[in-house]
């Protein structure tokens, strides 16, 4: 088993705690997910535990770590631009590689040809790149797993994969994961990271049931505890205003009364000092009320109406066929018709074009007069100069009042006053995604075209993300892999394969 006993860890930076005083087991045969906001820790936590020396540059840490001897697999959230621009022979260049990476390659279903290529990994689909990890990893016969957003960047498909997966592997599986579907199929226990008080002060759960049984009996929990803090506050409010009106009618009385009645004088004056002492009891009480429950902010933002004719022609597509940038045929030809209420989803294999259809429907669209159409694609860090502040990348023109509205507006993501003002570079990939969506509210636009918009929200951001989108007005054509997303938020979705575009719901 891996124990944890009081582990802290804390920012080098600032010495702001990511995590304090956390005690937990795990056992072979286990499934645990951690979940939590963005930034709160999560990544830190799992990397602390495969080796320290992998959070030394940014955190330092207190308390005991147990491995107990197990061979630790850890598959990092990313790999490096070096290990992107590597060879898959040279990735996988090792002493026990050949026949028995063949057998893993088999094994989690990838086709074993690929080991062997010269090609960059970073021009593998997102699907291969995962499994491609899996089998380094697996060739150290590990018997414990800490995979950190395993699910990024994955289709359906292996991300059905990846669930059986996890289910079937002999150890213990500690993960992070944005997936809802994924966690709620395979997780039987959780460990919930939060920051609270404008991140301030950080605490921990550690349930040991399954994730939307935690999800549920937490919000029963804090839905019961609110009742009942409402209403001893109540009560306490109306003790408060009783007192009150029993104090000034005395105090009046003090005031009142004249010198030549001494005996009337000492007897109001006791009766004030009986008051106040009832009153010292009563502001007693008050600290020993049920408190309210402090839960983690998430996300408190709406999308503007979209001003749109419900039957307006958003988009006319046709084409012979999708083609790579090297010119290979990605799809045969097809035709897509969007009108200005509908929510269209995307899915298909990685690697079949879907964020190429996507581009060459942004550059159809944004070049029209009649409609606001903005952009969100997959990889939008690149849109951001990372020494830019959030603030300044909402407010570029710098006029005060647009400053104070981003401010507001960030607020309203959670975004601390710090955060802010922080260069853009230094938030969490959750954070960057807040940020896309505040410009989304700021400069209301009515036709959404989104490249996996759910993708670097946790688990318990999204169903809000989900909520904003389904509420939303305009026109939403969106590329994803999110089943949850999919059900809710979408009322017409397509397949793109070989074959061409396709609804199916």
């Amino acid at each position: 088993m891996i124990q944890l006993n009081n582990v802290s860890i804390y920012l080098s930076v600032n010495g702001r705690a990511l995590v304090d005083g956390i005690s937990f087991t795990l056992n072979p045969l286990d499934r645990t997910v951690i979940i939590g906001e963005e930034g709160n820790g999560k990544s830190t936590l799992l990397a602390l535990i495969a080796d320290p020396a992998l959070i030394a540059d940014h955190a330092e840490f207190t308390g005991d770590i147990f491995r107990g001897g197990h061979r630790i697999g850890y598959l990092a959230q990313q790999l490096s631009a070096k290990e992107l621009s590597m060879p898959v022979k040279d990735y996988m260049a090792c002493s026990d590689a050949g026949w028995l990476a063949e057998y893993k390659a088999a094994e989690v279903g990838l086709d074993p040809s690929i080991l062997g290529e010269a090609r960059p990994i970073g021009t593998l689909s997102g699907g291969e790149r995962v499994k491609l990890r899996m089998v380094k990893l697996l060739l150290d016969e590990p018997d414990m797993l800490l995979l950190d957003e395993p699910t990024n960047d994955i289709d359906i498909e292996t991300l059905e994969w990846l669930e059986d997966f996890i289910k079937r592997f002999p150890g213990g599986v500690l993960f992070v994961s944005h997936d809802e579907t994924l966690i709620e199929n395979t997780a039987k226990a959780v460990i919930h990271l939060e920051h609270v008080h404008h991140k301030k002060y950080c605490r921990h759960t550690v349930a040991n049931v399954p994730y939307r049984e935690y999800v549920e009996t937490r919000l029963r929990r804090m839905e019961h505890q609110e009742q009942v803090a409402s209403k001893e506050r109540d009560e306490q409010e109306k003790k408060e205003a009783r007192w009150r009106e029993i104090y000034e009618k005395v105090d009046k009385a003090q005031r009142n009364i004249s010198r030549g009645d001494p005996s009337g004088g000492r007897l109001l004056k006791k009766k004030m000092h009986s008051v106040m002492s009832q009153g010292r009891r009563i502001e007693k009480e008050r600290e020993n009320l049920t408190e309210m429950p402090v839960t983690e902010r998430q996300i408190f933002l709406d999308l503007p109406p979209a001003a749109l004719p419900a039957r307006k022609e958003i988009l006319r597509y046709r084409t012979d066929g999708l083609f790579s940038p090297d010119g290979e045929r990605l799809t045969a030809g097809f035709e897509l018709n969007v009108d200005a209420a509908e929510h269209i989803a995307i899915i298909g294999r990685n690697g079949v074009g879907k964020t190429t259809l996507l581009r060459l429907i942004e550059a159809e669209l944004t070049k029209r007069k009649d409609i606001r159409a903005f952009y969100m694609p997959q990889d939008y860090f690149d849109l951001f100069d990372p020494d830019e502040t959030p603030v300044d990348f909402l407010a570029p023109g710098g006029e005060k009042e647009a400053k104070t509205l981003a401010r507001t507006y960030l607020g309203s993501v959670r975004f601390t006053a710090d955060e802010a003002e922080s260069p853009i570079g230094r938030l969490s990939g959750g954070q960057k995604a807040k940020l896309m969506f505040v410009k989304m509210a700021l400069e209301g636009y009515n036709v959404l075209l989104l490249d996996e918009p759910t993708r670097n929200f946790s688990p318990l951001s999204n169903p809000v993300i989900r909520s904003i989108l389904r509420g939303f007005g305009g026109c939403i054509i969106s590329v994803t892999h999110d089943r949850k997303y999919i059900e809710e938020c979408c009322d017409k979705v397509y397949r793109l394969s070989e074959n061409g575009l396709k609804r199916i719901g």
